[in-house]
């Protein structure tokens, strides 16, 4: 499958929840993968996961995910590529069920290990820090949900077992990469360098097409071509841990240099000691080079000894988020979009709930008119510490229909809960992962 028989090939098949299935279904088609990674968990992600789940118990996953497999799945059992995911969120196990669902559907035979543990809420202790500010987590309020970063080790079991498919809750981010590599390399998770390597492989790749233009570009600074068919990078990883990245070249983007060096930085905050499960790694001798077309190698990297405990994430109630918005067009658009803004701060002084005013408009371009705005449009948000409040927000903007300046229209409005996300450490033996192997 891979470039070479010493080498790995591992590729990213997503960035985050949102991100798009058509270049995960090149690469994996066309890419000659071993193993194919779909990161798609962020720390909000998971907690309104686990609120979804608190509604509706068979929820609480990634809500791409029967899409997303229906797609990949057949490519990847065609090509005895794996696919490995932490899409689960805040329940894997569901996510699972679904996989088997599509398996089924498309007639195909499929082995799914599925990942558990990694929420500990009921071992939470409320008098810990948050590692933002260091309050205790109990001045929160109402915790929601708390997931701990769990690592590679809790992967192994199911690759071991041959699993097809590796569906995970809050593993983080690189640990999904070092997992594959450390199981086709053979490699001891207690070999600080190399997993160190493996460990800057996965923080390149985790983020998906940033590492080849996305996020990245910035016209007339930074170009980047084919930007709509941006393309997924992919790894090429050596036993020792030596590694080039590259991408499809019938896709579009950019590999290189600047785009890699970027990636590098994103979300460092220690470059010496970036803590993961599974190793502290320290990125100031990594060199990057590039060695042909879209293609990059890096290597450098060093590690120490893991931490000794785990990073977790929190999510607790915080409050209700009220958004609305109302339109005016034509002459003195901007003149009544104002006045409507006056009128919504005036209505909603007398109950103290802060609100945020803005004002968007667009230019004509017809003829005798360029530069003429001929559309505005007032957008009004907030945070309330009730639904209620949130809805009187809305309402105030809802009414400038009849209640406010001529000509308004296209309103818009939302309430929605707020969930909050701080961060925590918990020790490592309050943790207990479990892989559930799972057959069509």
């Amino acid at each position: 499958m891979s470039a070479s028989p010493n080498t790995v090939r591992i590729g990213s098949g997503a960035g985050f929840a949102g991100d798009r299935i058509g270049p995960a279904v090149d690469l994996l088609r066309d890419g000659g993968l071993d193993d194919l990674v779909l990161e798609c968990l962020a720390e909000r992600t998971i907690a309104l996961g686990q609120q979804r789940r608190r509604l509706d118990p068979t929820s609480g996953y990634d809500e791409r995910t029967r899409e997303r497999f229906a797609a990949l799945l057949p490519h990847a059992l065609a090509r005895g590529t794996r696919l490995i995911s932490n899409l689960g969120a805040a329940n894997p196990l569901g996510a699972g069920e679904v996989v088997l669902e599509v398996a089924r559907g498309l007639g195909l035979a499929c082995t799914v290990a599925v990942v558990t543990g990694d929420d500990v809420l009921a071992q939470l202790d409320l008098d810990q820090p948050c590692l933002e500010d260091g309050r205790p987590l109990h001045e929160r309020g109402e915790i929601v949900s708390a997931n701990a970063y769990i690592g590679a080790e809790t992967l192994m079991p199911g690759l071991r077992a041959g699993a097809d498919v590796v569906i995970t809750g809050r593993v983080a981010d690189p640990s999904l990469f070092v997992a594959a590599l450390a199981d086709r390399h053979g490699w001891d998770l207690d070999d600080t360098d190399v997993i160190a390597a493996g460990t800057l492989v996965g923080h390149l790749l985790e983020c998906g097409t940033q590492v080849t233009g996305g996020y990245f570009a910035d016209p007339g600074r930074k170009d980047v071509p084919g930007l709509a068919d941006l393309g997924y990078p992919f790894a090429d990883v050596a036993a020792d841990g030596s590694v080039e990245l590259g991408k499809l070249a019938v896709t579009g983007g950019v590999l290189d240099r600047r785009t890699v060096r970027e990636q590098l930085l994103y979300e460092i905050s220690d470059p010496g000691a970036y803590l993961t499960p599974d190793v502290s790694l320290g990125l100031y001798d990594v060199r990057i080079e590039e060695t042909g077309a879209d293609r990059v190698r890096v290597h450098g990297a060093r590690g120490a000894t893991r931490p000794e405990q785990l990073k977790t994430s929190v999510g607790y109630r915080a409050g209700h988020r009220a958004e609305a918005g109302i339109s005016y067009a034509g002459p003195g658009c901007v003149d009544r979009a104002r006045l409507a803004a006056s009128v919504v701060r005036e209505r909603l002084a007398a109950s103290g709930t802060p609100i945020r005013v803005e004002l968007t408009g667009s230019l004509s371009e017809g003829d005798g008119h360029h530069g003429e705005i001929e559309h505005a449009r007032l957008r009004v948000a907030g945070m309330a510490s009730s639904l209620d409040q949130a809805q009187h927000i809305c309402h105030e903007v809802e009414s400038l229909y009849t209640n406010g300046p001529a000509g308004g229209g296209g309103v818009r409005t939302s309430a929605s809960e707020v969930i909050g996300i701080v961060s925590t450490m918990v020790d490592r033996d309050r943790v207990t992962p479990t892989t559930t192997i799972l057959e069509a």
